[in-house]
């Protein structure tokens, strides 16, 4: 991957997360703004879940099929800067719904096919392990860059800008699909049945398994974390600066991720994420002092970006050749899909009728049972 190439695509993860970075920790802000509830929130929030489905499935099988991962990114981000415009129109929550549905089925694409390109080029230069954790680091730091940015607009101008931003970000984001060069896929037919075979070993379902659990418990944290800490008393700009702590954590990882994953074989580290998800979620629920809360943000080291990266690993091993996107995607789905929208409607119910502690206290839960998941893959005979 030549310097160029590594700038672009790092652009890319930097300006994707800029925008997950405004509707993560905002949107559900947004929408509380408009006079929404909190399971009215959870249902648009899962929207970004929901499209995760099918979404990203889809558009792995149609960049398997055609070869062409950038043109569909290219297409993707047009479409969805245009769509996302309708917001400065939608006031009524049926088309608010409909909106986060249309746009983040489109955006579904960019992540799965980003990731596959660029393992994929990484792969054709042997640099995987040395320069992913640096070009991933980018989305964390345009994550950092958005809340804090965000935050500071938001406490001076109110949540009213939000859809200025939205727009802004997406824009920077098609030019930039432009300047995006993959190395050329050599073209395979697609094997009927080789997926199939792939999913029959049973260490494959009992990680994605895994992944649905830790995502399905995370959803607590990226749909009512911003919620939660405003009830607790904290301003925009501080809910700004806990997301950035967290994402700060996970800079330090992806940029020391060639060290850990050269020691450690990826299951083993998945291992140690799950019981850090529980420790995070239970001080998040339980003893949410601001030191404690800053410790917990600091776990998102390993909940999120050693959960990442050891996850690619394995999924780039699973799935390759003709299948390395269609494997992005399937990951894609079911754990953030999958996990990700039921994690959320679960955590809106149980905000309603439990109270904010018990939804950290499902996202530990799940990350408990994602732990019995996951060491089932070491000791899962490999099958064929």
């Amino acid at each position: 991957m030549t310097v160029s190439s590594r700038w672009a695509f790092g652009a890319f993860f930097f300006l994707y997360f800029a925008y997950i970075g405004l509707m993560s920790p905002y949107a559900s802000l947004y929408f509380a703004e408009l006079g929404f509830g909190a399971i009215e929130i959870a249902a648009l929030m899962s929207m970004l879940q929901v499209t995760r489905i099918l979404g990203p499935f889809s558009w792995g099988w149609l960049s398997d099929y055609l070869s062409n991962r950038v043109g569909i990114m290219r297409f993707c981000a047009v479409l969805a800067c245009i769509t996302f415009v309708a917001i400065f129109y939608l006031q009524e929550y049926i088309p608010l719904l409909i909106w986060m549905f249309v746009l983040h089925t489109i955006l579904s694409s960019m992540v799965p096919l980003g990731e596959a390109a660029t393992v994929h080029a990484l792969y054709k230069d042997e640099s995987f392990y040395h320069r992913y954790g640096r070009i991933r680091l980018w989305g964390s730091i345009g994550f950092i860059t958005m809340v804090l940015i965000a935050g500071e607009i938001f406490q001076w101008q109110g949540i009213v800008i939000f859809p200025w931003l939205g727009v802004a970000v997406l824009i920077l984001l098609v030019i930039n699909t432009f300047f995006l060069r993959e190395p050329k896929i050599e073209r395979q037919p697609l094997v009927r049945g080789e997926l199939r075979s792939v999913l029959r070993r049973s260490e494959v379902r009992w990680f994605l398994l895994s992944a649905f659990a830790m995502i399905f418990g995370h959803a607590a944290l990226y749909v009512f974390y911003s919620l939660y800490l405003a009830d607790l008393g904290y301003n925009k700009f501080e809910i700004g600066l806990f997301w950035t702590l967290g994402v700060f954590a996970e800079v330090v990882f992806f940029y020391l991720q060639s060290k850990v994953m050269a020691r450690f074989s990826p299951t083993a580290i998945l291992q140690v994420t799950f019981l850090f998800g529980v420790i995070r979620f239970v001080l998040i629920g339980y003893f949410a002092s601001t030191s404690l809360l800053i410790l917990a943000q600091l776990m998102h080291a390993a909940s999120f970006a050693a959960h990442h990266s050891a996850s690619t690993r394995l999924i780039q091993t699973w799935f390759a050749g003709p299948m390395q996107a269609r494997g992005q995607a399937l990951f894609t789905t079911i754990a953030y899909g999958f996990g990700g929208t039921l994690g959320g409607l679960c955590a809106g119910w149980i905000w309603d009728q439990l109270g904010p502690n018990q939804v950290f206290g499902m996202a530990a839960l799940a990350c408990a049972l994602g732990w019995l998941a996951i060491y089932q893959v070491q000791s899962s005979p490999s099958k064929t």
